[in-house]
């Protein structure tokens, strides 16, 4: 199993990764071992997260939230799929929302 979360930081900006063990890796955030952005801005907060079956899928999709704009990514962690268009469209990101 696979999982794309998205954090909150401590100055409010969000950050979306992927991982194998979601608690393992928000922990190492918190712990300023992550990724350099979040080294930053601790603590972090988990926001939202997905289930994947396959890494490649969380990662596909966390690159795919990465290039949407800040409303775009609240409108998923608030379950509005209905306000992410083509998105919701996408039988395996549907399945997993």
């Amino acid at each position: 199993m696979a999982w794309t979360y998205i954090l909150e930081c401590a100055d409010g900006s969000y950050y979306v990764g992927s991982t194998t063990d979601l608690e393992r890796r928000v922990s190492e955030h918190n712990l300023g071992l992550g990724a350099a952005y979040t080294q930053r801005r601790r603590p972090v907060r988990l926001l939202w997260a997905a289930e994947f079956d396959r890494v490649d899928e969380a990662y596909t999709f966390e690159k795919q939230i990465q290039g949407w704009n800040r409303r775009k990514r609240e409108a998923l962690i608030e379950g509005r799929l209905d306000a992410l268009g083509p998105l919701s469209s996408r039988s395996w990101a549907s399945k997993q929302l």
